[in-house]
């Protein structure tokens, strides 16, 4: 586990340090040829920036153990990564949008060689980064991996329009390629956000079922009924299950345990970062701030 944790450290840092010195690159060469494409995908890999480099920290800081200050540990410390890269992608983007209209009311020409030249550099830096990471085995890498691959192509894209516009004059295509490519980081970027704002509201994660876990549960035997089940994540990929479990009459101890021990076989079965399952017998009452009586827990 160690070295997957060195690995996947070792996987984000070249990526960062790749994608950073790429985009200021890019910011340099889309000012010299005057492609507001290039400006646009240049803040889409500032985004991704952030998002490598808050992505090799939160692996440093996801390895720290939990404490009392928090008891889940720092796995949620992503959710905030995540929120604060979309924002500062939705802002940019915004900005971008405003420059490519502008540049279709009043055309300027692009330099199309130095598009092209520059869109093979894009492929190659992006592909290289996207490939590294899809070795690793960590969510991180397997997201951004993709993530990266979704540059790749955009650069294609440039690539094929700078073709184009070294055969045929048309200047209003380097802007509506912008805008093309801004809508769909947007339209990517906004889904990521209300994934991050659904999660940070606690929401139930959608690879979890709860009605079939109940029923499972349910199905143990000495097991009367299930309530007051939840469900969340701390980051999207590691989640929090809790419930109530109320028993049939109970005649010994061992029969308890027998019950309990059932229950944990069926929850080991999925793989929840902790679980909690409060036991009550058949006369107790449950009610908010009540004492439990037994308790399962991982």
């Amino acid at each position: 586990m160690a070295h997957n944790h060195q690995r996947s450290n070792s996987n984000l840092k070249v990526a960062f340090f790749l994608n950073l010195g790429f985009t200021i690159l890019e910011i340099i060469v889309g000012l010299y040829v005057n492609s507001v494409a290039i400006l646009s995908d240049a803040v889409h890999d500032f985004g991704d920036s952030l998002s490598l480099g808050l992505s090799w920290m939160l692996e440093k800081k996801a390895q720290q153990k939990p404490d009392k200050k928090y008891s889940f540990g720092y796995a949620r410390f992503s959710l905030l990564g995540a929120l604060i890269n979309s924002v500062v992608i939705i802002i940019s983007s915004g900005f971008i949008v405003s420059e490519a209209i502008e540049r279709i009311i009043n055309p300027e020409q692009s330099n199309a060689q130095g598009m092209f030249l520059f869109a093979l550099v894009g492929i190659s830096v992006n592909g290289y980064a996207a490939w590294r990471l899809s070795t690793g085995k960590t969510m991180n890498e397997r997201v951004i991996s993709w993530h990266l691959i979704e540059d790749v192509l955009g650069w294609v894209a440039i690539l094929v329009v700078s073709v184009i516009l070294m055969f045929k004059d048309v200047p209003f295509l380097d802007p509506i390629l912008s805008l093309a490519i801004t809508f769909y980081i947007l339209w990517n970027v906004i889904k990521r956000l209300k994934e991050t704002v659904f999660l940070f509201l606690q929401g139930t994660p959608n690879d979890v079922d709860v009605d079939s876990i109940e029923a499972k549960i349910r199905s143990v035997k000495g097991v009367d009924n299930v309530h007051h089940t939840h469900v969340w994540s701390l980051e999207g990929e590691q989640h929090v299950f809790t419930t109530h479990i109320k028993l049939l009459p109970i005649n010994n101890l061992s029969e308890l345990l027998s019950v309990k021990n059932e229950v944990k076989e069926v929850m080991e079965k999925y793989s929840f970062k902790h679980y909690t399952i409060e036991t009550e017998l058949t006369d107790e009452l449950c009610g908010e701030g009540a004492i439990p009586v037994q308790n399962i827990s991982k």
